[in-house]
């Protein structure tokens, strides 16, 4: 375990409400925004986001060092927000998520001499100086993120707009490499199409 989650561990065990508020800051909007991937609104992201610091503060002596601190907090927020999305699913089951990532009609047929190959090349992504300050490009986002199967979705917020590394990722989701890539080229090429199609 790094030095680092030594003190931590140690600041919250003993109660040191500095540290906590402190962590509280640092990671509360990355805890939102994951359990907002998996549960139907923000009231009950936040519900789970409470619920995952109370575990933590009692769970501390739990922590078996196998991965950062923050890591193993998020892992809680993940394990919370699924539970909490299983029993909101109960009534009601989810479509299976069979379309294709990218439309087939957008490479060449199999006849063809470079088969596979794509047809129509992606549309390249805007620059941000020129588009991402635009309004209607980030409700376009923001739309095709929220409409991303939550596996996809998950692991897009974790690399994407959290900037984690894949290991992390995968610790955090409990993810195979092979799945964790899977998921974010799917979740990507989706996010992309709908940006071209705006």
């Amino acid at each position: 375990m790094r030095h680092e989650d030594t003190e931590l561990v140690s600041a919250l065990s003993r109660g040191d409400e500095r540290t906590f508020a402190a962590l509280v800051e640092a990671w509360g909007g990355t805890m939102l925004r994951l359990a907002c991937v998996y549960v139907a609104s923000r009231a009950v992201a936040e519900e789970v986001v409470q619920e995952a610091w109370l575990v933590v503060l009692r769970s501390l002596d739990r922590f078996e060092r196998r991965s950062s601190l923050r890591t193993w907090v998020l892992g809680i927020v993940v394990n919370l927000a699924r539970a909490h999305a299983r029993a909101e699913r109960r009534s009601a089951p989810l479509p299976p998520d069979e379309e294709p990532a990218v439309d087939p009609a957008r490479f060449r047929p199999p006849s063809d001499r470079w088969a596979g190959h794509w047809a129509t090349p992606p549309a390249p992504w805007p620059l941000p100086e020129d588009e991402i300050l635009a309004s209607e490009l980030r409700d376009v986002l923001l739309r095709a993120i929220e409409s991303l199967p939550p596996a996809q979705r998950a692991v897009l917020v974790l690399r994407d707009l959290e900037g984690f590394g894949a290991a992390e990722t995968c610790d955090v989701l409990g993810l195979s490499e092979t799945n964790q890539r899977v998921l974010l080229h799917r979740a990507r090429s989706k996010v992309q199409t709908a940006i071209e199609r705006y």
